[in-house]
């Protein structure tokens, strides 16, 4: 596994992240990790490798946008002085597209999410021992649904970004595309993005997949 003894993994993203964790950093006991994917990352972790003791925090807030994960970055992030940087972000920037066609200044249309993406890279880069980019997605498998070829530029995005700076690229967005071909998004989310434990197991499955972890452990 890619992760040393007191190693900490700081998680950076919006609601899919956050999934009611202690806001603007959760960590520790009890519910402070939240109920989605980075709660499942740190119980596996700690299951199947107890001689190994990571600090896993995260630094999720719902409805965030890439604007605004930007803007409290320093200080949710960088000055946590992490080993490790997952960023989830994006979903916000496409929604509000279209759940608020009205409001033009709440878009984050992608040359704005490209740059602010980058810049969080940037910002941590050369501190770390590792960036991975997690991308946003829809649970819509129909790729000519508007949301869905929407996200798909962000998608991009993210795949091209972490190519340029060397960063671990999870593809959310192709894992519910798989996974909607067995069993329809209801299943997972009634809203195609907010998932259940279901979802959150398959998003920490996929994350600990490019962690060399092994489940057979």
């Amino acid at each position: 596994m890619i992760f040393s003894n007191m190693d900490r993994i700081v998680f950076a993203g919006d609601s899919v992240t956050d999934m009611g964790s202690t806001n603007p950093v959760g960590e520790g006991l009890f519910d402070s990790l939240g109920q989605g994917y980075v709660r499942i990352v740190d119980s596996l972790l700690a299951a199947c490798y107890p001689e190994i003791k990571v600090r896993v925090t995260n630094s999720g807030i719902s409805g965030n946008t890439s604007r605004d994960l930007l803007a409290r970055f320093d200080r949710d992030v960088v000055e946590l002085k992490p080993d490790w940087v997952s960023i989830c972000i994006g979903i916000n920037d496409v929604w509000r597209q279209f759940d608020l066609p009205a409001l033009p200044d709440t878009h984050v249309l992608p040359k704005e999410y490209e740059r602010d993406v980058e810049e969080m890279i940037l910002r941590v880069k050369d501190t770390v021992k590792g960036i991975f980019i997690l991308s946003p997605y829809i649970m819509e498998p129909n790729s000519s649904d508007m949301m869905r070829a929407r996200m798909n530029e962000y998608v991009a995005i993210c795949e091209k970004l972490a190519a340029k700076h060397g960063c671990t690229f999870v593809n959310f967005q192709k894992l519910y595309e798989d996974y909607c071909k067995i069993r329809h998004s209801s299943y997972i989310a009634w809203d195609r993005i907010h998932p259940n434990q279901v979802g959150a197991v398959l998003m920490a499955r996929a994350f600990l997949k490019h962690c060399d972890f092994d489940f057979n452990r």
